[in-house]
């Protein structure tokens, strides 16, 4: 326990900007979005998450491979980070438009849903980075598609659906 004490204050030292995903696209008007590669590379961090998470369990019950253990948890931690950063830097600072006085209450509640679910990913993936309870990375799957619901059109969640379950 103290070993795995350990390992995680050393990760409380290592930057988040060291994933190698932080930069994911530059905030200049340049009007080039990828939505749906958004999301679908949010859905191979948590999958990477999952696989780190199922990783740290059997090396820990083996009780030997630190150097091992430390990879798996640091690559765990960068792809909750690219989340993180995903949401924050492309989503909220660019996607997610607050609605004009004009646009109604509907435009208004839909805005807040998605606040409200980014948020959620946010959270997910902090939690991702806490422990190795994979119940989070189905929150970032479940949070991810919600909010895709809310987004894109019916022929668009139509291929994502189909990425989403070929992955599983």
């Amino acid at each position: 326990m103290k070993r795995i004490a350990l390992l995680f204050a050393l990760f409380a030292v290592v930057p988040s900007f060291a994933s190698p995903k932080a930069l994911r696209h530059c905030q200049i008007p340049c009007g080039i979005y990828g939505d749906q590669a958004r999301v679908a590379m949010i859905l191979e961090d948590a999958a990477t998450i999952e696989k780190g998470m199922k990783m740290i369990g059997e090396l820990e019950a083996e009780g030997k491979d630190s150097n091992q253990l430390v990879r798996w948890v640091m690559n765990k931690d960068q792809h909750a980070a690219a989340i993180q950063e995903t949401v924050a830097s492309y989503w909220l600072a660019q996607r997610i438009k607050a609605p004009q006085e004009t646009d109604g209450e509907a435009a208004r509640l839909k805005y807040w849903k998605q606040l409200e679910q980014m948020h959620g990913l946010t959270v997910a993936a902090m939690k991702c980075k806490q422990t190795t309870d994979a119940v989070h990375v189905a929150s970032i799957r479940k949070g991810i598609m919600a909010f895709s619901e809310s987004y894109f059109s019916e022929e668009d969640m139509k291929h994502l659906r189909d990425h989403h379950e070929k992955g599983h």
